[in-house]
């Protein structure tokens, strides 16, 4: 069964999707065993596999990538996840103009909401850049006028917002948000190490985490990184973890050389028995998109499938691949610079 995609935002992480599609198409038309496939958390989710996924509009901004299938657009500067080389199929997935913002307004809403509506698209992957909270508010009305599905991959608030919320209960459609956890993320590392020392006994002194990379995401980071800040820090949250002892910087430097890897350093500094010091240093570098990737073809099946299975508004199911679903809480007192 099809689930029929749009998408807002044609940039790395979209790279590596489309491309990590038919990289496993290819494995198994070799006869590989779903089971063995790397990379995938799960090959079928409700009617969906990894496969099913037919990309069906796609929109931005960029003139570059305006025009162009998507197969070529995913390739397109200043995106530079690596290219795969896989000889993807011409597909009719034609990129058309996004929503913008003119003299303070938004406009080309009524355009995004028909080209959703002719493409019978099921589900819209918002993956604009951190720090467009007006661009996430308008294409999730997009979505609810489109009778479309909505996930959003950034840290802007939308499923976390109670009247859009509302407004996809009543519309019996789902959304999910926001902000993904990547597959093996910084976040994602950070909080084990965190809960293993306390659940262990000890006392947290001070934490911190440092982001370097090489793509627009980062760069975007630097003058936009507040609530990608605040975002990494919903995700570390628990029970009895002071937040003034936990710090951030979601993009320490751009690296141009890293392109679309990432390196996060990590230091969690701690206390045992006796009050005698514990520090852990570790580095991670990883593809950033493909850390993407592995997780939005999680929650785009979800949320079809939460939809096809008569559960609107927030797909509950998607709260452990998310950074800051609805229920998180953060003492916003607490975020630095």
């Amino acid at each position: 069964m099809q689930l029929r995609l749009a998408i807002a935002g044609i940039g790395n992480n979209v790279s590596a999707l489309v491309q990590g599609i038919h990289y496993y198409r290819r494995l198994l038309s070799n006869g590989c065993d779903p089971a063995s496939l790397p990379g995938i958390r799960k090959f079928r989710i409700g009617e969906y596999s990894v496969l099913d996924i037919e990309f069906v509009a796609g929109f931005d901004v960029d003139v570059g990538k305006i025009g162009l299938p998507i197969e070529k657009a995913i390739l397109s500067l200043p995106n530079n996840y690596p290219d795969l080389c896989l000889d993807i199929p011409p597909s009719n997935c034609i990129i058309r103009e996004g929503v913008w913002m003119s003299n303070g307004v938004i406009a080309g809403r009524q355009a995004v909401v028909e080209e959703l509506r002719n493409a019978r698209a099921e589900v819209l992957l918002y993956s604009l850049p951190t720090g467009l909270q007006d661009m996430a508010d308008a294409y999730a009305e997009c979505a609810l006028d489109a009778d479309t599905c909505f996930v959003n991959c950034t840290p802007e608030v939308v499923a976390r917002n109670p009247a859009l919320l509302k407004k996809f209960q009543q519309r019996n459609l789902c959304v999910v948000g926001d902000d993904l956890a990547s597959q093996m993320g910084a976040s994602v590392l950070h909080r084990k190490i965190i809960d293993l020392l306390l659940d262990r006994g000890l006392r947290l002194d001070s934490t911190y985490q440092v982001n370097l990379g090489g793509n627009e995401d980062f760069k975007n980071l630097r003058v936009r990184g507040l609530t990608k800040e605040l975002s990494k820090k919903n995700a570390l949250a628990r029970v009895g973890l002071d937040l003034a002892r936990v710090h951030v910087i979601p993009s320490g430097g751009v690296v141009a050389s890293l392109a679309d890897r990432k390196v996060a350093y990590l230091n969690v500094a701690a206390r045992g028995w006796a009050n005698t010091p514990v520090s852990i240093d570790v580095k991670l570098e990883v593809q950033d998109s493909s850390n993407a990737a592995g997780v939005i073809i999680d929650l785009v099946r979800l949320a079809a499938a939460a939809k096809g299975g008569g559960a609107p508004g927030f797909c509950s199911a998607a709260a452990d691949l998310l950074k800051s679903p609805p229920a998180a809480v953060l003492p916003t007192e607490n975020a630095g610079p």
